[in-house]
Formats: structure tokens, C-alpha cells, sequence
């Protein structure tokens, strides 16, 4: 029986999975079930975000389109998919982390939310 291959891809958004997970251990049960799907989606983008950074900072943020005879430079796929998608995390973010109670400490980020935020 072969072994499957974790993807590097995979392998981040299980690592973010566990991380939100420990910060909400603590949660009240009933928002604690609201809060996995938003966990299982923000991993996913904050992986995919890595992703789409990691292609703009090799490959730039313009693209060169060939049209017939000539060519256009335009936003880079990547740009476009990454601009949208931080906004939905952003937003998941805060609806995750809307739903610790008030007066609570939430805890510290490692940067990146702060990076998100400031944007």
C-alpha cells in the first residue's frame, strides 16, 4: 500500500487548522461549531495567500498577454486572485475573531494578521 504524499499546501493549512484550533479550545461549545468551517476556511486562504505571494514575488506583479500581433501588460492573475482574496480573509478573520467575548485577550498573531489588517 502505497503512502500518499503531503503537499507542502496541505501541510500549512493543517499547521493554521491546529493553530486557530488551540486559540479557540477554550470557546463556548455552542461557538465553538460556528467557528470550524471559519477556521477550515481562513487555513485554506492563508495558505493559498502564501501561494499566490509567493508566485507576485517570483514572477511580478505585471503580465505580458499576447493579443494576435501585439501584447498587453496587465495586473498578473496572481495580483487579481491575491487582491480579492485577502479581502475575504480579512473579513473571516474578524468574524472569527468577533466571536471571543468581550474584555477577552485574544491571542497574540504572528504577524500576518497584523500585516492583513494594516492593509
Amino acid at each position: 500500500m502505497a503512502t500518499r504524499k503531503v503537499l507542502p499546501k496541505e501541510r500549512a493549512i493543517k499547521k493554521e487548522i491546529k493553530r486557530l484550533s488551540d486559540i479557540f479550545k477554550d470557546l463556548e461549545e455552542n461557538k465553538k461549531s460556528a467557528v470550524e468551517g471559519l477556521i477550515q476556511e481562513a487555513a485554506f486562504m492563508r495558505a493559498t495567500l502564501a501561494e499566490l505571494k509567493e508566485d507576485i514575488n517570483t514572477n511580478g506583479p505585471i503580465d505580458e498577454m499576447e493579443q494576435g500581433e501585439y501584447s498587453i501588460l496587465r495586473a498578473s492573475p496572481a495580483v487579481t486572485t491575491y487582491n480579492a482574496m485577502i479581502q475575504r480573509y480579512t473579513t473571516v478573520m474578524k468574524e472569527i475573531l468577533g466571536l471571543f467575548p468581550k474584555g477577552t485577550n485574544v491571542p497574540e498573531d504572528d504577524g500576518f494578521e497584523t500585516f492583513v489588517m494594516d492593509r
